[in-house]
């Protein structure tokens, strides 16, 4: 997960509205898919071209367009002309690097937000990408930086007929696409939660620099989730209090419930804030415990042999006339005093708690 900001320099000098893909490309074409639904019956297919998309904008049953891969600028320009959509809001589809909002230009509503998904087997590493949706009287289109197909549960539900999603307008389809965001953040945390808990074990057990760097990863990992996740609670506020007709009674009540979610998401990941702050405390002050027992036993050892270190330079001098030098038992007796010295420290260091 980067939260660096996205190259914006291609797009220096440029008018207001000019189409420009600021990003990574995620996909190697662009794929776009229709499922069209009412009551009775369920329509699905793939388009090959743009122009194609007509026949859905007025279709008195509820049309999903749901297009993969964001950087082909023509497509996207002629889709934008077909659904009457602001060039403001194409541009703001093309970059990438947007927070989470929502604006009601009344014959629509423009909604972006920030998906997180778990790559690698072991779940070693978060992504993100952005998602746009846009919501008008009878269709709800996304758009998608990559082909993951986080919106899986959704068809399948609209296919097999269950719960109200056939019996609902857009304006529930675009929530429960929503909804699908949020809870996926639910999913996320989980996981970032685990991270959490092994990192606290291995800083009982033994902390290294590994520790600190998975430290500094899952910090910088939480910053841009924060930053994703706090406009929600706005966005999701605004779509319950505007006063567009696209969105009926009965569906604010399920936007309330995302609101809660989101509500819940801040909640735990300043939670999780606070508890990386305090393991970043945990693991300096578990390094400067084993810094302070190294130097406690580097101190001890050098104490220890200072008078011996004493002792061995008094004997090691040249002089001719040293008593002891010509006596039988001066060997022994200087071990003798050094061993005395040696335990008598020992027992004092043990005696004080100093090892």
């Amino acid at each position: 997960m980067s939260g660096k900001p996205k190259r914006r320099s291609k797009k220096a000098g440029l008018p207001p509205g000019s189409l420009v893909h600021i990003g990574e490309r995620l996909t190697e074409k662009t794929k776009i898919s229709v499922l069209d639904y009412d009551e009775n019956q369920v329509s699905e297919r793939e388009i090959k071209t743009v122009g194609e998309l007509r026949q859905f904008k007025d279709s008195p049953s509820v049309t999903w367009i749901q297009i993969n891969g964001i950087h082909d600028t023509q497509a996207l320009e002629e889709l934008g002309t077909i659904f009457g959509l602001h060039p403001l809001i194409m541009e703001d589809i093309l970059n990438t690097d947007q927070r989470p909002k929502m604006e009601d230009f009344c014959e629509y509503i423009y909604i972006v937000l920030k998906a997180f998904y778990d790559h690698g087997a072991d779940n070693s590493q978060i992504t993100s990408e952005q998602i746009s949706i846009i919501l008008g009287p009878r269709f709800v289109i996304s758009f998608q930086e990559k082909d993951a197909d986080i919106f899986k549960p959704i068809r399948e539900r609209i296919r097999a007929g269950k719960g109200r999603m056939r019996t609902t307008g857009a304006d529930y389809l675009a929530y429960a696409l929503v909804d699908t965001i949020v809870d996926n953040y639910f999913t996320i945390l989980e996981q970032l939660g685990e991270k959490i808990e092994v990192i606290e074990e291995s800083l009982v057990q033994k902390p290294s620099t590994q520790t600190l760097r998975a430290i500094q990863n899952l910090k910088r990992e939480m910053i841009f989730l924060r930053k994703s996740v706090w406009p929600l609670r706005e966005t999701i506020s605004n779509l319950q209090r505007t006063g567009c007709q696209l969105i009926h009674e009965s569906t604010n009540l399920f936007l309330k419930d995302i609101y809660d979610h989101t509500v819940q998401v801040i909640e735990t990941v300043e939670t999780y804030r606070d508890t990386l702050s305090g393991v970043l405390d945990i693991y300096l002050s578990s390094v400067n415990i084993r810094m302070n027992e190294i130097m406690k036993v580097l101190t001890i050892i050098a104490t220890i042999f200072m008078p011996l270190t004493f002792l061995v330079g008094v004997y090691g001098m040249n002089f001719k006339y040293m008593p002891e030098l010509e006596w039988h038992w001066g060997y022994f007796l200087v071990w003798g005093i050094m061993i005395i010295i040696v335990t008598s420290m020992l027992v004092y260091f043990r005696k004080k708690r100093w090892f």
